[in-house]
């Protein structure tokens, strides 16, 4: 087993990893829009989307893994009046992937975070 990191503040006080890496698995923790280098988060939802997805290509690619290999993700988005600024931002990531998906609308564990995003990627 594989554990990967990404320097999150988070992932020490909380007890995870970024991802964790086991056969031909890769399992993603939810991450959220910050800017781990900076600690920013951007304002809008599309653009903390593409936080997301950038922080995630880069964790996979840490594993070993590619954006291609994605077969599963869930979106957390604290207001479904977001869901139509956060869809082209989704399309334009995994509209070739087209994994398997869920979307939840619930709180975050801070009122800046907008949406969170989970992926499971698969090498067979």
């Amino acid at each position: 087993m594989k554990r990967i990191s990404t320097g999150s503040p988070f992932e020490a006080t909380m007890g995870y990893s970024r991802a964790v890496v086991k056969g031909g698995w890769c399992f993603v923790s939810g991450v959220t829009g910050y800017d781990y280098a900076t600690m920013t988060l951007p304002e809008s939802i599309a653009d903390q989307a593409r936080t997301c997805f950038g922080t995630i290509e880069k964790v996979l690619e840490q594993a070993g893994f590619e954006m291609g290999d994605i077969v599963r993700v869930q979106y957390t988005v604290i207001d479904a009046a977001l869901v139509d600024d956060l869809v082209p931002v989704l399309g334009a990531v995994l509209g070739d992937i087209r994994p398997a998906a869920t979307m939840v609308i619930a709180g975050l564990i801070r009122a800046e975070m907008k949406v969170e995003i989970e992926v499971t990627a698969f090498k067979g």
